[in-house]
């Protein structure tokens, strides 16, 4: 019996211990979502919804807010908690997931602080994108095994994608390609909206953890 009790104890550590590498993540992934959704909204000049004028280009220089958000909290921090849960031998889909997106945010943080010269990088930037919706791809396939939420996550996630493709694609047409705030909006709205997902399962957990009460929609 001692040793079962030792064992349950270990069981129950180890379940705590993913779960809080899980919430971290999630939270991570949301909240650098959010701020990337916010700088690709239509900035305060000129007529809103009508002129594509996105946020002044300081906010994508090396440590600049977004791009210092997308490198530590997105990459760094997201890659680590990846191989925490790897090293560990947690569940491989979550695992994967937070190890590969790690490595997106720390090369998107790059490859967004060239987006000025969009003439220059914009098919190759919608290349890029487009790898990495086929990456979300991967997990959207099998989130129906992981829950409602999971797969919200992951269909909101490879429709951010995809607008970005679409985004940088029309770039890539030239120097004087414009983008209506419509679709800035449409491009940020969708990474605040999974961002927002993310955050709020984090948060769900958290909650059910330490209060054992489930929140809506989980």
């Amino acid at each position: 019996m001692g040793s079962d009790s030792s064992s349950g104890a270990s069981g129950a550590k180890g379940a705590n211990g993913q779960a809080a590498t899980a919430i971290f993540g999630m939270l991570a992934f949301g909240i650098v979502s959010m701020l990337f959704g916010l700088s690709q909204l239509p900035g305060p000049h000129g007529t809103p919804f009508d002129t594509a004028v996105l946020f002044p280009p300081l906010i994508w220089v090396t440590g600049g807010t977004v791009a210092l958000s997308m490198l530590t909290l997105g990459g760094v921090a997201l890659f680590l908690v990846g191989l925490v849960m790897m090293f560990k031998g947690h569940d491989a889909y979550w695992t994967v997931a937070f190890t590969g997106y790690g490595a997106f945010w720390i090369i998107w943080s790059t490859v967004s602080a060239s987006a000025s010269a969009h003439a220059a990088t914009g098919y190759g930037t919608a290349g890029v994108a487009f790898v990495w919706l086929l990456f979300t791809l991967t997990f959207l396939i099998s989130s129906f095994k992981h829950g409602w939420m999971t797969f919200l996550f992951y269909l909101a996630l490879a429709i951010s994608f995809l607008l970005l493709v679409v985004e940088y694609w029309q770039w890539g047409g030239g120097p004087t390609t414009t983008i209506s705030g419509y679709e800035l909006g449409a491009i940020g709205g969708f990474w605040i909206f999974t961002g927002f997902i993310a955050w709020y399962a984090a948060t769900a957990r958290l909650t059910e953890m330490n209060w054992g009460r489930k929140l809506p929609l989980t």
